[in-house]
Formats: structure tokens, C-alpha cells, sequence
């Protein structure tokens, strides 16, 4: 398994966690809940955008990555 397809697992698998995460937002009705599942899928999503620009300098540095 190559680096890229790894990192094209591993922003998927958090790409699912933060959307069980809005999901369960949505879902409850207890405030405190709903502020933990928003603050959670928050930190997801800013993770998720690091991971992304991570994926696109490793295509642009090395290319052999994209190979699967």
C-alpha cells in the first residue's frame, strides 16, 4: 500500500467520523451534547484540511505516490 493511497484512507476515515459527529449534533437534545459533537466535528474538519494539503504536497514531491 502506498503512501497516498494511505492518506486517501486515512481522510476518508476521518471524512466518517465528522460527519457521525454532525450527526449526532443534529440528533440530541441535550445542549452540552450538541456543543461536544459540534466542537468535535470542528476539530475533524480543521484536522481534515491539514491532512488534505498534506495529500497535495506529497503528490506534487513525489509522484511515484499516487501509484496504488
Amino acid at each position: 500500500m502506498t503512501v497516498g493511497t494511505q492518506m486517501q484512507q486515512a481522510i476518508a476515515g476521518i471524512q466518517s467520523a465528522c460527519a457521525t459527529m454532525k450527526t449526532f449534533a443534529l440528533e440530541t437534545q441535550d445542549e452540552n451534547a450538541k456543543n461536544d459533537f459540534e466542537n468535535i466535528a470542528q476539530n475533524l474538519d480543521e484536522a481534515l484540511q491539514v491532512l488534505k494539503g498534506r495529500q497535495q504536497f506529497i503528490q506534487q514531491q513525489e509522484p511515484q505516490y499516487n501509484k496504488n
